[in-house]
């Protein structure tokens, strides 16, 4: 699943390509590409201009001279791509968007293999859509608030894991981006809340903000064409794992093979000698 650095890089390309322009004609091509608590069709888009692009966690938002927005979860494989006339169509498009600016026409889509992710027209409350006003802020938000996010993880009793995964504690973290936080960090991913220190959290919220700039600025992690950004380009952070994935490789720090576990339905990759439990 696409996290904070991946929808990042898209939210940024759309800012970049699309801002400006209006949309002359939205349609959607699949039953489940719209949210069933969207506020209005896709075709209630047109005619709108595109004013810029917004970002919380995992949800983005393209804003418009109106009073609503449009928002997107990207879920397992959703992408907004630019239709490029030399290259043939996305396979899987759910949604379609003809945009014009001045003589200049694009042809903007939501391709999404799955079928998980989502758009939705919505208001926003206090500058966020309805739909993510329950997602707590992210570590690039200029409002998010350090103290109080790390005071939110020591009150818990809950695995680090956990708690890095809980958007409504911490957003944008995922799978991968919490066990490269947590080798960082040298924390095991099982190790409890509560058994760790006010300054060992902060450690992890300070690696995973780390990690995640990174990522940013290699234009995310892409395994394969699940994750692509709007020009339909792949990111290279995978080449700056440590953990994730790595199972029976070396660690990069001391040399012992990486270890992989399973809690809460997902893989957690580690090191066993970095990254050591409490007993």
């Amino acid at each position: 699943m696409p996290e904070l650095p991946e929808v990042e890089t898209v939210r940024r390309g759309l800012q970049h390509l699309i801002t400006g322009y209006r949309i002359v004609q939205a349609d959607d091509l699949h039953p489940r590409a719209l949210k069933t608590e969207s506020i209005a069709p896709l075709s209630a888009l047109n005619g709108a201009r595109i004013t810029g692009t917004g970002r919380r966690g995992k949800f983005l938002w393209i804003t418009l001279d109106r009073p609503f927005v449009l928002v997107a979860h990207l879920g397992m494989s959703g992408q907004f791509l630019i239709q490029q006339k030399n290259k043939p169509s996305p396979k899987h498009i759910r949604a379609q968007f003809a945009l014009k600016r001045s003589l200049r026409k694009l042809d903007l889509v939501f391709n999404d293999q799955r079928t998980f992710g989502w758009l939705s027209v919505e208001e926003l409350v206090d500058d966020i859509p309805s739909s993510a006003t329950h997602i707590a802020r992210d570590p690039f938000d200029q409002h998010f608030d350090y103290q109080a996010t790390i005071a939110k993880i020591a009150k818990r009793n809950i695995r680090i894991k956990t708690a890095l995964l809980n958007q409504e504690i911490m957003s944008g973290v995922g799978n991968i981006y919490a066990d490269e936080a947590l080798w960082r960090a040298k924390v095991h991913p099982e190790s409890m809340t509560s058994d760790l220190s006010k300054k060992k959290i902060a450690t992890v919220i300070d690696a995973a903000t780390e990690v995640m700039r990174e990522a940013i600025a290699k234009g995310g992690t892409s395994f394969d064409d699940l994750y692509i950004n709007v020009n339909g380009e792949s990111g290279f952070f995978e080449q700056s794992l440590s953990a994730y994935g790595r199972e029976d490789e070396p660690c990069p720090r001391c040399g012992s093979l990486i270890k992989r576990i399973v809690f809460g339905a997902r893989s957690s990759y580690f090191c066993p000698r970095c990254q050591r439990k409490k007993k």
